[in-house]
């Protein structure tokens, strides 16, 4: 069991692309792996993969299946123990249902972007803190980003990251294991 509750929803609609239209992303093989290779690692309970096209759901489940059959295990188990944190959904309302079941209460969503935005953010400090305390759901956008619409209807949000030049272009699977490493990252003093 881990100390924390957190979820983490790869989001492919609603997204921008990059002239801000909002557009279906297609599922790539490397964040499923990446992403849900990051989960297991930080202890994460679920790796939601969202997107709204059938097929695009059905490519997921098998790639995920491959991972969790005799031959997939076989070839790598270490593969498949974080494929089996991967559940396929249609929407961000499912993987919200699917929490809520779990838990007999809805998580706190938390959105991430790598643009600013003019609500204050939480810290990766207060977030991990209350993801000990109740169920919580990072949500992740493909694409160019999460709508704006998307991410005002999230209770909180997790400050950009940035690194040390203005470049700020980050694959979500990159992103994603920052974001976990600063809220559950082994730290020296």
């Amino acid at each position: 069991m881990t100390p924390h509750r957190l979820s983490v929803a790869l989001v492919h609609h609603p997204v921008y692309d990059k002239h801000k239209k909002i557009v279906a992303t297609a599922l790539t093989n490397l964040d499923l792996h990446d992403i849900a290779r990051s989960s297991r690692t930080y202890g994460l309970e679920r790796f939601y993969i969202v997107h709204p096209v059938a097929a695009q759901r059905e490519l997921a489940a098998r790639i995920a299946s491959h991972w969790q059959g005799d031959a997939g295990a076989e070839k790598n188990d270490f593969r498949r123990q974080a494929i089996d944190l991967i559940e396929v959904v249609p929407d961000l309302a499912a993987a919200v249902a699917s929490i809520t079941a779990r838990h007999g209460s809805a998580p706190l969503t938390c959105a991430t972007a790598a643009r600013e935005s003019a609500a204050a953010p939480v810290s990766f400090a207060a977030f991990s803190a209350t993801t000990r305390e109740r169920p919580a759901l990072l949500i992740l956008g493909t694409g160019w980003g999460l709508t704006d619409e998307l991410l005002a209807s999230c209770d909180v949000r997790l400050p950009p990251i940035r690194g040390v030049s203005d470049y700020n272009h980050l694959s979500v699977r990159s992103a994603c294991a920052i974001i976990l490493d600063r809220l559950y990252g082994d730290r020296e003093d």
